[in-house]
């Protein structure tokens, strides 16, 4: 709901370090993996009740993640690169609520696997209407530079990130404000489907 601003807010700066990295040879995949590395580490750090550090990977990883757009588009956008980017989001998008489910299982369990159901709705839903999106030659107004159709909805990136850094902050909001969470991403979910069979139709 709010990533087209944050991206607006965030582009100057991020322009400024991908032309730094640009200009001593860095490339855009390398800083994907780098940026997953770093953002993996909230599992295990999570896991071991080291909230701080958790922080810092969290949003190292967005930073990166912003990074590796710019450093594609001054570089030249690829395919496998904009596979490479989406693949490693979801995957780092599940770790959080994983790390939360060892910190405290009984605690923080079945809410993790209840978010974890949900991201399955946003994510199939994203994905599956970017494929046909694609087929159709059909654009996104809100995200032109993005490498496939962004389809948007209630919980985008820069929510599921706020809500990863107050459950850092508070964890023992994690079973309350997840389920909230959860219960957005299904009702996503169900935008993006009235959204994708009107398109499709």
């Amino acid at each position: 709901m709010f990533d087209a601003r944050v991206l607006a807010a965030s582009k100057a700066w991020i322009e400024d370090l991908a032309q730094t990295l640009d200009d001593r040879g860095i490339k855009a995949d390398q800083v994907t993996w780098a940026g997953f590395a770093i953002g993996l580490l909230a599992l295990p750090l999570l896991a071991l009740g080291a909230e701080f550090l958790a922080i810092i990977a969290i949003l190292a990883n967005r930073v990166a993640d912003g990074i590796d757009g710019a450093l594609a588009r001054r570089q030249g956008p690829t395919d496998s690169g904009a596979f490479l980017d989406i693949l490693l989001d979801f995957i780092f998008y599940a770790s959080v609520p994983l790390g939360f489910a060892l910190q405290n299982p009984e605690q923080n369990a079945v809410t993790a696997a209840l978010l974890l159901f949900s991201f399955i709705g946003t994510a199939s839903s994203f994905l599956a209407f970017a494929i046909f999106a694609e087929r159709r030659k059909l654009s996104s107004i809100e995200f032109p530079r993005k490498g496939f159709y962004y389809l948007g909805g209630l919980t985008e990136a820069t929510e599921t990130i706020a809500l990863f850094l107050i459950c850092c902050l508070f964890p023992g909001l994690f079973p309350t404000l997840g389920t909230l969470f959860a219960v957005l991403c299904l009702i996503t979910t169900a935008m993006r489907l009235k959204t994708g069979m009107e398109a499709l139709s």
